[in-house]
Formats: C-alpha cells, structure tokens, sequence
C-alpha cells in the first residue's frame, strides 16, 4: 500500500473539507487517458450536505469510455444490475435537502424508476482542466454546471473532487478501477 493509500485511509475514518483539499492538492495529476474504464465510487464523508446521499442511493460508480463518451453516474439496482442514470433526470438541488432515510426507501423502487431514469446515451466528457494550479483530468457534464476533478492516489485509486457552481465547499469522493 503507498503512502497515498495509507493517508486515504486514515482520512477516510473522518476528515473535514481542509484535510481533504491539502490531501487533494499533495496528490500527482491524473491525464484523461489514464482514467478510462469503470470505476467504483464511495464518499469520502468531510461534513458536505451531500454525504450519505450516493451511497444510501445505489450508486455504483462512473465509466469512462473516451475523452467524449462519459457515463457520470453509474447505479446498482436491488438485483445487482449496472445501468447509466441521467444526471438531469435526478433532482440535485433537493438531494441535499432529503434524509438518508428517504434516499434509501427510494434505492427499494430503482429498479422500477429505471426507465425514468436511465441514460441512453453518454452524459458528460473527459478534459485536461488546471485545476488547483495543477492540469489534471475533470469530467465534465454535459446539461449541469459541475466538474468532477481527478487526482491520483495509486494505479488503481482516484481521489475526485466535485465543483458544482454555486457550492460553497467542494464535495469528494473515491473512485476504485473495477
């Protein structure tokens, strides 16, 4: 396990938006190219509204095609099967105000609410962005104002950060390669 691991794993037990942020700007950037595949996603809790909301969901993770083909939001039915979700299907400025408890009574009717749901085609894009003073992979959506940002932690481990326009902190998450 490297240093880089080790340090997740501890913030991963608790960490405010600060420890987040210097953890995130001590990692190496990531190209575009480097990301592609499916990756599994988990938070990483530092106190943003938004923490407990994926996973109490059914979120799965995100996949990367190619620098144009970008499935932002992967979710796992009951059953187990991986579909691509939609992002402007999804009522983002309510999530934060939902308990967990509801998004979770809500995960039991996935699978019946995936045709409502479901993308058809690729909803966002790989770029090369400066971000933090460093040039980096973002994965940017296409119909939202937010950017998921990438730094690496190991050859199997991302550590991402989402800007969303109008949020006053950044909310962040682990992307593991399936």
């Amino acid at each position: 396990m490297t240093e880089a691991a080790r340090r997740l794993a501890m913030l991963e037990l608790r960490c405010t938006t600060e420890e987040a942020l210097a953890f995130f700007d001590a990692l190496p950037s990531v190209s575009a190219d480097a990301i592609r595949g499916r990756w599994a996603g988990r938070e990483l809790r530092t106190g943003h509204p938004w923490d407990g909301l994926l996973a109490a969901s059914g979120w799965y993770g995100k996949q990367f095609d190619n620098a144009e083909a970008v499935h932002p939001l992967l979710f796992r039915t009951r059953s187990g099967k991986l579909f691509p979700v939609d992002p402007a299907r999804l009522p983002l400025s309510l999530a934060q105000h939902l308990p967990v408890t509801a998004l979770s009574a809500a995960r039991r009717c996935l699978d019946l609410a995936m045709p409502l749901v479901r993308a058809h085609a690729p909803k966002a894009r790989l770029r090369n962005v400066e971000h933090r003073n460093q040039i980096t992979a973002a994965m940017i959506y296409d119909q939202l104002p937010i950017m998921d940002i990438f730094r690496r932690v190991d050859d199997t481990t991302l550590l991402g950060l989402m800007d969303m326009r109008a949020a006053p902190k950044p909310y962040f998450f682990v992307l593991s390669r399936s």
